[in-house]
């Protein structure tokens, strides 16, 4: 197994905790402390790519980037990831819903599987889940919490 490296960014909405491998983003959560349990510590040797994403974040939360060029390692079952790559592909600013989503993975029944999906989604921000809507608009199932979900979609609008 690839060795993990940890690096943190102090956020407008909290902490993120990032995790690479040498070559690829693995992991961004929004945590409310580090953890102690020594997997979890920042790590001394910092990779490009650690130092990447932390410098795209930091230019997003300014306003200044709308899309990432990060290499990263989905780590999920294929629909996962089919969902996922369709995230990816939400502008800047914009939002759907988790039908949308699911016609445009070519399985329109599947809008729960696709919330599940979403919840699941390791790589917040880059990979944006946030822009992912109720079918009647409501700011629903986030998993670092709702009022994130609104505060990134304020930001992206106050930008696009």
């Amino acid at each position: 197994m690839e060795e993990i490296y940890f690096g943190f960014y102090n956020s407008p909405i909290g902490l993120i905790q990032i995790e690479t491998t040498k070559t690829h983003l693995v992991s961004i959560e929004i945590i409310e402390e580090t953890k102690q349990d020594g997997k979890s510590k920042e790590t001394d040797e910092k990779p490009e790519i650690l130092k990447k994403v932390i410098k795209e974040l930091e230019e997003y939360f300014l306003g200044k980037r709308k899309n990432f060029s990060i290499d990263y390692i989905l780590d999920g079952t294929e629909f996962q990831k089919k969902v996922w790559r369709a995230l990816t592909e939400i502008p800047y600013g914009e939002t759907v819903s988790y039908k949308d989503i699911a016609l445009k993975i070519g399985n329109e029944r599947a809008c729960r599987a696709v919330g599940n999906a979403n919840n699941k989604n390791k790589i917040c921000i880059i990979i944006p889940c946030h822009r992912v809507l109720g079918s009647n608009k409501s700011l629903v199932g986030y998993a670092h919490g709702i009022d994130k979900k609104k505060w990134l979609l304020d930001h992206e609008n106050k930008f696009k």
